[in-house]
């Protein structure tokens, strides 16, 4: 199956995953203008009580940013970008958000912890596509039948809310029967295991936390910091913190006070985005991050960690090229 027309054109194969409080206008414009998808939470432009909506400001100046530079750069134009929607029961703003994005025509959505036909159909109806993260073949299937049109497989290793199945055994069931865009996530950090994910099967590399020691990612010097200075052994996976399983920097949790070895479980009735919750606030305090920060050595501008990967990716391919004729 042909690639929708929002997901064509990119310098290479990936797509920035938004990530809580760290993706902002800046990180997105950044990833854009280097020649990949850029994305944000939705959820991330909070302004206070009695304010006009923060994600219709977002928007434009995201919207306005990359026209500049397109029409500054006609040979070397932008990769849209996308909008991530939390469809869960504890989000407030979803309704209100949706709309926001339609009347902007988000060309892009991405949606998580649940899957809405009528978000999908407000995508289809501003001209829109819709990917949704899953971390099994059920689940996969649930959200083509209810009118996604791509997935975002969340395999072991990714950062914040992971799978635990191993992508080569996820990736080949999904495209058993599902010929549309395929999104892989799960510790790629470089270009090599771009390329892997491309071999398996996947249309697209998802990468998120090597965005997170960016010069304009919006996360404080200790975390930065904490992704250059782990590897995959700092890596816990755990319920607690919003309900659901993820992956968080062992730093983090043991900032807080807590040891990562001996954390209570949760369940899903526990998630809650607001801030009323008397638990360390997951994202803000207890840090998500994926498996691949061993590749990650230092602060950086965006568009240089971009140049690596994609320098690797080419390198990859004409090694192996090379390597097979001979």
């Amino acid at each position: 199956m042909a690639l929708p027309q929002p997901l064509l054109g990119l310098r290479i194969p990936a797509v920035a995953a938004p990530m809580f409080i760290v993706s902002n206008p800046a990180l997105v414009i950044a990833q854009c203008k280097a020649g990949i998808i850029g994305s944000f939470p939705a959820l991330n432009a909070r302004e206070a009580d009695g304010e006009p909506p923060l994600l219709d400001q977002w928007l434009t100046e995201i919207e306005t940013e990359l026209d500049r530079h397109n029409q500054q750069n006609p040979d070397r134009p932008a990769a849209p970008f996308a909008v991530n929607q939390i469809v869960h029961r504890s989000n407030a703003r979803l309704d209100r958000d949706i709309e926001i994005c339609h009347r902007h025509g988000v060309r892009i959505w991405i949606t998580s912890l649940g899957a809405r036909e009528a978000l999908n159909e407000a995508a289809h109806d501003c001209g829109g596509i819709a990917l949704h993260d899953i971390i099994n073949n059920t689940y996969a299937r649930k959200a083509i039948a209810k009118g996604a049109d791509g997935l975002i497989a969340v395999a072991a290793g990714a950062g914040g809310h992971a799978g635990k199945q191993s992508p080569f055994a996820l990736i080949r069931e999904i495209r058993d029967w599902f010929s549309g865009p395929l999104l892989l996530s799960g510790a790629i950090a470089t270009g090599e295991a771009l390329l892997a994910a491309r071999a398996l099967g996947a249309d697209f590399g998802y990468i998120g936390s090597p965005f997170i020691a960016t010069t304009e990612a919006n996360a404080i010097a200790a975390y930065k910091q904490a992704i250059i200075d782990g590897t995959a052994e700092d890596i816990v996976t755990s319920s607690l913190f919003t309900g659901v399983s993820g992956n968080y920097l062992k730093a983090s949790i043991e900032r807080q006070g807590l040891d990562p070895d001996n954390l209570p479980e949760s369940t899903p009735d526990s998630m809650n985005f607001s801030s009323g919750s008397s638990k360390p606030k997951a994202w803000k305090e207890i840090w998500g991050s994926g498996q691949g920060i061993g590749a990650v050595t230092a602060v950086e501008p965006a568009a240089a960690l971009i140049d690596r990967i994609a320098a690797e990716y080419h390198g990859a391919g004409v090694r192996l090229a090379q390597e097979f004729q001979e």
